[in-house]
């Protein structure tokens, strides 16, 4: 019984952590994809031809920058949502096994 409360425990000090990890790596990915986008903009449009084929090489960088932000940023958005129907399914099982329990004890 004892173990099945560590797992449970460690199990949810690593969801705080990747939580954590996930909110901290999307805002340091926002920087610099808000800066290269406009600065790729503006390459495209007024650059030299030298500049413009030297930007042909990193040109996939803001694409998987924006990639990556909506990955983490919809998991972000869906967290509130998971930690509510998680918390929702303990209460019913909570509720389930208290039933039960008193139910035996009549």
């Amino acid at each position: 019984m004892d173990s099945n409360i560590v797992i449970i425990v460690s199990v949810r000090k690593m969801n705080k952590s990747l939580n954590m990890w996930f909110r901290q790596i999307h805002r340091w990915i926002a920087v610099p994809t808000a800066l290269l986008i406009p600065v790729a903009l503006i390459i495209k449009l007024v650059g030299s031809q030298a500049v413009i084929d030297f930007w042909e090489k990193w040109d996939k960088i803001p694409s998987v920058l924006m990639l990556f932000m909506a990955i983490t940023g919809s998991y972000l958005y869906l967290l509130p949502y998971l930690v509510k129907n998680r918390r929702n399914k303990k209460r019913k099982s909570d509720c389930i096994s208290k039933f039960l329990l008193e139910g035996a004890s009549l």
